[in-house]
């Protein structure tokens, strides 16, 4: 037997299977295992639903009787079914707002749904729609208001047990929570129990917030918590659901706090920033949050949404959207047809990606290895990505469609494992004989929408004009819309 082939042979194949090329190293801060999760939802809906749809205000003052609260029909599987219709991937209620009305029966307060006449004191709107979200399919975060108009002990040191206490309730008889919302209102005029008065607080301290969180990471791990200052997803700086261009997914976290908001900053991130905490858009399909009969007629149109939808996760923000029930406990028509035609139009967009089947050629493939192939940006699965030698920092990448096709829409991503990379870049169309500019951009991160006007030619060209580090790109696809819908 000859043993020196045999062991030449072997070393050979084991060289073969071996990875070649090492991957691209991170760049700056990187999303967690929860945050990665969170980027693929991208879409889903608020529930503002209390005592406020019965009184109708905005902010409950905290002196509201129990016995205001009475849904006449309440539905959860309409509820979700409004939203899942929508196409949206989640819900979180407003299990406390601020009026301090809780809508589980909470052993800490009476002032609750066990103290109201709907279903005799034995309903609990928190378990009947997180009960919902999983049989079909949606996941189910809940609000919980920091500061309670209601409480005889709110701005007092008792009060802090007392939130935990509540946020224990939610976190371990509900099941899987995805997102904790700690709203930023703390501290002002309410009932506290008859006190009547204002009573301020402060904002960085008096909540403890570090102990308060670590009670959402003990209980529920998996659970991304919401606030000015995060720790895993930041406010977008309004509530007009409209992200900065650029949105930067990285942030100063220690700048920030609940309820100590820089707008403009909150609103584009930080570049370079210390920590991953993207943005969440928040908006409601009404003016208000909650439910008002004399805004039947200002329901956001479909039109309005789908252009709310390319300026928050077109920008790579999340897109929350409030579906505020009405008195009878449903989601109002007005509400649900134009839900339904926002869903329509967007499945007509991305229902078919021009850019499938297209040879794609870059200038740079790292180590000239198939793992790092040009081609892997048309895989559209968020796993397999293009990227460059290390010293290839602005390279360029041509999709040949083979024939002239028609489009408005480009969709980039990046392989946000390793960071946010790209800082520019801009996009050419093939066009008597050169290339012809037709989109530029700062950023693309999760998620880049162009939305712009139609073009028409067989090759499309993708060019980095600026990255700190070689790029990393998940995607490149080509959508299109009626001319009518782009109105």
């Amino acid at each position: 037997m000859k043993i020196l082939p045999l062991i030449a042979t072997s070393l050979i194949l084991a060289a073969a299977r071996s990875p070649a090329v090492a991957p691209p190293l991170q760049f700056g801060p990187v999303p967690t295992a929860r945050q990665l999760a969170w980027h693929e939802m991208e879409f889903y809906g608020f529930v503002h639903f209390t005592v406020n749809t019965f009184t109708d205000k905005e902010w409950g003052y905290g002196d509201e009787a129990e016995s205001v609260f009475n849904p006449t029909d309440f539905s959860a599987k309409q509820i979700v079914q409004a939203a899942k219709v929508a196409g949206m991937k989640g819900l979180i209620v407003t299990a406390k707002h601020h009026d301090g009305f809780c809508l589980w029966p909470s052993q800490f307060t009476e002032h609750s749904v066990k103290n109201s006449p709907w279903k005799n004191g034995h309903g609990d709107v928190v378990r009947e729609i997180s009960d919902a979200c999983r049989q079909a399919g949606l996941k189910f975060g809940v609000y919980l208001s920091p500061w309670d108009r209601n409480s005889a002990v709110y701005g007092r040191p008792e009060y802090i047990a007392y939130y935990r206490n509540q946020l224990r309730e939610l976190l371990t008889n509900y099941g899987p929570i995805s997102e904790v919302w700690f709203d930023g209102a703390n501290g002002g005029d309410g009932f506290y129990a008859g006190a009547r008065e204002k009573r301020n607080i402060d904002r960085k301290t008096y909540y403890d917030w570090p102990n308060t969180w670590s009670i959402v990471r003990e209980l529920q791990p998996g659970a991304m918590m919401f606030s000015d200052g995060g720790p895993d997803v930041r406010w977008v700086g309004n509530e007009r659901g409209t992200a900065g261009d650029p949105c930067w997914a990285t942030l100063n976290r220690a700048d920030f706090a609940p309820g100590q908001a820089d707008e403009q900053r909150l609103n584009r991130g930080d570049r370079p920033g210390t920590d991953w905490l993207p943005a969440e858009c928040d908006v409601s399909i009404r003016p208000g949050w909650f439910y008002h009969a004399k805004e039947d007629a200002k329901v956001k149109t479909p039109e309005q949404l789908v252009d709310l939808y390319f300026k928050s996760v077109g920008r790579g923000a999340s897109f929350l959207l409030n579906l505020p029930p009405d008195r009878r406990g449903r989601i109002a028509d007005e509400d649900v047809k134009s839900l339904a035609e926002f869903r329509r139009r967007l499945d007509a967009i991305f229902s078919r990606n021009l850019a499938a089947g297209a040879r794609v050629t870059a200038s740079n493939v790292r180590g000239q290895d198939q793992q790092f192939a040009a081609k892997n940006v048309l895989a559209g699965n968020g796993k397999r990505y293009w990227s460059t030698d290390d010293d290839v920092k602005t390279p360029e990448l041509v999709l040949d469609l083979g024939k002239p096709k028609t489009f408005n829409i480009v969709s980039l991503r990046e392989f946000l494992p390793l960071g946010q990379r790209v800082e520019a870049f801009a996009l050419d169309q093939w066009k008597d004989g050169q290339w012809v500019q037709f989109a530029a951009g700062p950023s693309i991160g999760s998620h880049r929408l162009i939305r712009g006007e139609f073009v028409t030619t067989s090759k499309v060209r993708l060019r980095i004009t600026q990255s700190p580090v070689c790029p990393a790109l998940t995607e490149v696809g080509l959508f299109t819309e009626s001319p009518t819908q782009h109105e």
